[in-house]
């Protein structure tokens, strides 16, 4: 969701900044459009790290032999460092 937003606003602030040629009194909409878009460029880079920071997982998956029933048993678990349960 983070990256769409950024990009949106980037998108939003280079049509503001480049593309419209109108003249508001009380507003500047090129400086507006700069600003927009380094908070769209902010964004992006913020949901690129949280992004690169959720996908640090281990994933381990054992298969053993039950020796009651001989039965094949398949465990698997997912962790991350920072999480200390497993699913």
């Amino acid at each position: 969701m983070s990256l769409g937003l950024g990009i949106v606003l980037f998108a939003i602030g280079a049509v503001l900044a480049f593309a419209l040629n109108l003249a508001v009194d009380w507003i500047n909409l090129q400086m507006v459009g700069y600003i927009l878009m380094a908070a769209g460029a902010v964004v992006i880079i913020l949901g690129i790290i949280l992004m690169a920071r959720r996908r640090s997982s281990v994933s381990t998956q054992r298969t053993t032999v039950d020796p009651a029933t001989g039965d094949r048993v398949t465990r698997n678990e997912t962790s991350r460092p920072d999480d200390t349960t497993t699913v």
